[in-house]
């Protein structure tokens, strides 16, 4: 079989392959004791071309392979070539690292390996090897452990040849055991003697001898070789044969004791006992002689299995090198692949696999077409004809390669060139310390609540939680802490490597908050991971704690109203995924939100925890609109309505002690059998004096964060909780000494998030938040929102404007998205220099931002006590209102039509969740693919290289997945060239590779966008950084004063740009997806 493998540009390598063959050797069984146990992973316990061979065979049978490798060996070849590869051996030498049985079955066991292949050399013939995989339950292919000792110890083979009638050379019967005995062989068959290894081959431990002053040396060395190669230095002697020929017989067995002969190899060429040449058929051997070869060879064999089948491929280089450049002006041919075998369907699978294993980069290749071709049932077993292409058009539906480690190349070069390709709010560059994990103990962790869930439902969960003596405590460490405190930065990467630790010595929390909120969106949009990705694998880390969510009722996870359809779909698939609680909360504590959130969680079978949004001081009888019994009365329509547990969400922590005592003792009064749940911020500095009055007057759970993610805007310290408690009725059951050890582990992981870090410009919590009110997690990205936009010196007056900004739209309750409305609006508000009499006078005429247009609309639903008036009339003037919740008007969404559209987009990858995520935020989604078709999986990286990139000469492994372990090294930096690129290059797995990236400020440099002119009416500018999400309007078009031109956005929140005056459009300088810094000319009219 041949093909033409083809492309257009680019840079590859060329190997060049011996055949393979496949030992696969058992030890001797009875038709009787038949087990049929298929052989679905086969781990090779050697390396270099041994192992490839192995691992070539393998794939041509469908069997998935592993490979071990040594330190010394992580840029080898045969790593590279298994699906898996494990490190063996750390700290030992070379050798001794192949020779080390207890990580070699260590990593068969962790990794589900059914059969070992031990290759030749090293443990190839070692019974305790062998017998140790026996033990392990795992298959060794090859003889039993007794048929190896007996084969592996030459002595011992030797006893069988001569018992079989063999001939052998004069030799001791047993491994000698001292010098002497070498001189009283000599001095009985004479000289020349040979020592060889009586545990292993290869021409390692093998030395000849000719008289009696090279005895000791040569013993020596002989015995130090053995050692070193075979891990036994047990040595035997044999009169030496002058010139003989070294003549094979290779042979074939089954495990039922048949056994036969597949003729002669001459080995004779050889360096220091080492084959160097092998001739199939020897050649000039005697009939006779060969006939007693193979028939005694037989006669000894037994149970060996040898595949006799080579490769079969066969590669002639066109155009194929690295560096090589692939002309347009004639044939692109690369390569041409030659495949053999005994028939069709073998040669084009020997062709699949040598096709799978090229790796071409710079072009296009006709791989994935050539693999369809000889996947094909008709080419396979059917006659073809010229038109067989064009019949067959899903040829051309071709699976995309993953490539992942170029991609990921690409995104360290483009962050060395360019610095972080994730927003960073302020300039510090990540900790170079990386946190240490402490120990965890092996085995299953501890029963936790988790299992009460599993086993008695919801319902019973609850009563459960309500009857348990002491305090229960949810650690938001995982969500709010680091939202709060490091906008919402943290990495599936940092969450992971203290799972375990969680697991094992927390096993008592109430549940562990990780999900939901703006997590999920931040995920995608500045970390590109996937959010359910992040909630499986921790789910997989810790199965014992309940997991917890936040659920912007009918808004879900997002921003704005989905069909009631989305959300039922997206707890159900939240469930499926290893969620147990949903927190269900609506901005504006608006019911008919919070019953769509409350059905739809508990329809997927997920513990319902309706939260009550706290704002205002219950405690001072001045302020009314937000009364006790304002919450008493929303906390029954809730109960009525069937919650498991009902919560109080203070987000902005303005629960003060006496507030606290007089709400939680209200609520316990009324409603004695719900477990009731607080959670706070600290911003203010009070939330330990808080939390502690809410347990005493009757809260069963509240929230905190470990001690180095507490504080300031952030939740209560889990330490001085667990302390404040110990000893009394309400203690925790928490250890003390663990909360230390997992407060040290964050402590140093905050640090890799320096950029993101709020006391890069935040030195404390700060009592104003009880007069403006602002969130905790919106304190912090209020105030980096405020520095990206050149606000940072007037963040005093942003939080000032904030306090306006709530009064204008009637004293809401803020909590996302409503907290983001009252934001929005506050900032443009600074932006633009207006105090609230300003906005109120000029409503009619100001461009506000979408999201303040959109909230007067109804688009979240109506605040307690209605709309502000006249504001709202004046700001929509006569735009659509919607009456009653917004998400009741909605079309059911058509969750087969979205995903056969991603499908299309994306290929057939699509999951459940991402049709979930895509339903949830389209555009970031979308986004989200893109970047990662480009990039790669990036959150493989470590915190530090995904913001920093590596340094020059740094060395560094990244984990693709189990089994797939890139190791790179950064080389250098390229000079700038004409098109403003740099070429990075870098070192993987030993080969150097090398990426071009573009350098964005050489970019800059070479365009300039025009400024708008102040006093040019008719220019129109950016009102702030950001990027055009869509341009209205189109020039020779006509506009009125106020009309929308384009919409901007920025650090997530949309602004409309309205006309100043009336004219007409006379060039428009931006198109969709233009990025724009402040006062860049969007566009310009005419009067």
């Amino acid at each position: 079989m041949l093909l033409h493998l083809g492309g257009c540009r680019g840079k590859m390598g060329i190997l060049l392959i011996r055949r393979v063959g496949l030992f696969c050797r058992a030890a001797h069984l009875s038709p009787q004791s038949l087990e049929y146990r298929p052989i679905k992973k086969v781990m090779v316990a050697n390396r270099g071309e041994i192992a490839i061979r192995v691992f070539r065979a393998c794939t041509e049978l469908g069997i998935r392979t592993v490979a071990v490798y040594s330190e010394q060996d992580t840029g080898q070849m045969h790593r590279q070539k298994a699906d898996e590869a494990y490190l063996i051996g750390r700290g030992l030498s070379p050798v001794a690292a192949y020779l080390h049985i207890p990580d070699i079955i260590k990593v068969a066991k962790e990794n589900n390996v059914d059969a070992i292949h031990p290759g030749y050399g090293f443990l190839s013939e070692c019974a305790d090897f062998a017998q140790a995989c026996v033990d392990a339950g795992v298959r060794f292919i090859g003889p039993s452990p007794e048929v190896v000792c007996k084969m592996g110890d030459k002595v011992e083979a030797r006893a069988l040849a001569i018992k079989a009638g063999v001939p052998v050379v004069p030799g001791t019967d047993a491994p000698i055991s001292s010098l002497q005995e070498a001189h009283e062989f000599a001095k009985t068959y004479g000289f020349p003697i040979i020592f060889k290894a009586a545990y292993g081959g290869g021409g390692r431990g093998m030395r000849v001898v000719r008289d009696y002053e090279e005895l000791e040396e040569n013993y020596q060395r002989a015995y130090s070789e053995a050692l070193a190669a075979f891990g036994n230095g047990a040595l035997f002697v044999e009169k030496f044969i002058e010139k003989p020929r070294h003549i094979e017989v290779q042979i074939l067995g089954d495990k039922y004791g048949n056994v036969i002969h597949l003729y002669e190899r001459d080995c004779s060429i050889q360096r220091r006992h080492q084959k160097v040449v092998e001739i199939a058929p020897a050649a000039q051997l005697d009939l006779h002689l060969r006939d007693r070869l193979t028939s005694d060879s037989v006669n000894l064999a037994k149970q060996v299995f040898r595949s006799g089948e080579g490769m079969g491929i066969r590669l002639d280089s066109a155009s194929a090198f690295q560096g090589a450049v692939i002309s347009p002006h004639y044939d692109s041919l690369l390569v041409k692949v030659i495949a053999s075998g005994k028939d069709l369907p073998t040669a084009a699978t020997k062709m699949h696999r040598a096709l799978t294993e090229f790796r071409v980069r710079g072009v296009k290749t006709n791989i994935p077409f050539l693999q369809n071709v000889l996947s094909n049932s008709q080419f396979l077993y059917a006659t073809v004809d010229t038109q067989f292409i064009d019949e067959n058009q899903d040829l051309f539906i071709l699976k995309p390669t993953q490539n992942r480690a170029q991609k990921l190349l690409h995104y360290l070069g483009h962050t060395m060139v360019n610095g972080p390709m994730t927003p960073i709010p302020v300039k510090a560059k990540s900790s170079p310390v990386d946190p240490v994990v402490p120990s965890v103990f092996l085995g299953e962790p501890p029963m936790g609540f988790r299992e009460v869930l599993l086993r008695e439902g919801p319902e019973g969960f609850a009563r459960a939680i309500r009857q348990h003596q002491g305090l229960l405590l949810m650690d938001t460490t995982f969500r709010d802490a680091h939202q709060s405190l490091l906008a919402t930065r943290v990495r599936t990467h940092d969450l992971k490597k203290i799972a375990p630790f969680v697991s094992h010595n927390f096993n008592n929390l109430f549940s562990l908050e990780n999900w939901g909120g703006a997590t999920f969106d931040v995920a995608m949009r500045f970390l590109w991971e996937c959010p359910w990705k992040r909630l499986q694998e921790l789910r997989a880390l810790i199965p014992n704690v309940p997991f917890q969510m936040l659920l912007r009722g009918a808004n879900a996870v997002g921003y704005t109203n989905y069909p009631d359809n989305a959300v039922f779909k997206f707890c159900e698939v939240a469930k499926e995924n290893g969620m147990d609680i949903f927190r269900v909360f609506d901005s504006l504590n608006y019911i008919p939100n919070m019953l769509l959130g409350m059905e739809a969680a508990g329809a997927a079978g997920g513990v319902v925890e309706a939260a009550i949004s706290y704002t205002g001081d219950v405690s001072d009888p001045m302020r009314q609109k937000y009364s006790l019994e304002y919450y008493l009365k929303l906390a029954n329509e809730l109960v009525k309505a069937g919650t498991h547990i009902l919560a109080i969400k203070d987000m902005a922590g303005l629960l003060k002690p006496e507030a606290s005592r007089l709400l939680i003792g209200a609520l316990r009064d009324r409603f004695p059998d719900i477990p009731i749940h607080v959670h706070t911020h600290d911003t203010a500095g009070a939330g330990v004096a808080a939390m502690l009055a809410c347990a005493q007057a009757g809260a069963d759970i509240v929230d905190v964060a470990v001690d180095s993610m507490a504080g300031m805007t952030s939740q209560p310290s889990m330490g001085a909780i667990v302390a404040c408690t110990r000893g009394t009725k309400l203690d925790t059951g928490v250890s003390l000494d663990r909360v230390f050890d997992y407060s040290e582990y964050w402590e140093v992981a905050r640090g890799l998030y320096a950029p993101f870090d709020c006391t890069a410009t935040m030195k404390s919590g700060n009592s104003d938040v009880y007069e403006n009110e602002i969130p905790g997690g919106q304190y912090t990205n209020l105030h980096f929102q405020a520095h990206s936009m050149g606000l940072g010196n007037k963040f005093k007056e942003v939080k000032k404007a904030y306090a306006e900004a709530n009064k204008l739209l009637g004293d809401l309750i803020k909590v996302t998205p409503s907290s983001k409305i009252v934001g929005d609006l506050a900032q443009f508000m600074v932006q633009n220099s207006l105090s609230r009499a300003e906005v109120e006078e000029r409503a009619d005429e100001l461009s506000f931002p979408l999201s303040v247009v959109e909230f007067l609309q109804g688009h979240i639903g109506i605040p307690h006590g209605g709309f502000p008036e006249p504001f709202r009339s004046k700001v929509l003037k006569s735009m659509p209102r919607i009456e009653g919740r917004p998400g009741a008007s909605l079309p059911p969404m058509d969750f087969e039509a979205l995903e056969s559209d991603l499908r299309m987009a994306h290929g057939d990858e699509i999951t459940p969740e991402d049709v979930m995520s895509a339903a949830m935020y389209p555009k970031v989604f979308q986004e989200f693919k893109e970047f990662t078709s480009n990039f790669g999986p990036v959150d493989c990286l470590n915190t530090r290289l995904f913001l920093d990139g590596p340094k020059i000469a740094e060395e560094f492994q990244v984990e693709l997945e189990r089994g797939k372990t890139l190791h790179i090294k950064a080389l250098a930096l390229g000079d700038l060239n004409k098109s403003g690129q740099r070429e990075v290059f870098f070192e993987l797995n030993g080969q150097l590779r090398s990426v071009l990236v573009k350098d964005t400020a050489a970019m800059k440099e070479m365009h300039f966008h025009p400024k708008a002119l102040k006093d040019v009416r008719g220019q129109v500018g950016a009102p702030m950084p950001g990027k055009v999400v869509e341009v209205k309007v189109k020039p020779g078009q006509k506009v009125e004063k106020g009309q929308p031109l384009c919409v901007l956005s920025a650090m997530k929140m949309e602004t409309v740009v309205n006309s100043p005056i009336s004219g007409i459009i006379s060039k428009v300088h931006v198109n969709a997806d233009s990025s724009l810094e402040g006062d860049d000319l969007i566009l310009e009219i005419t009067e």
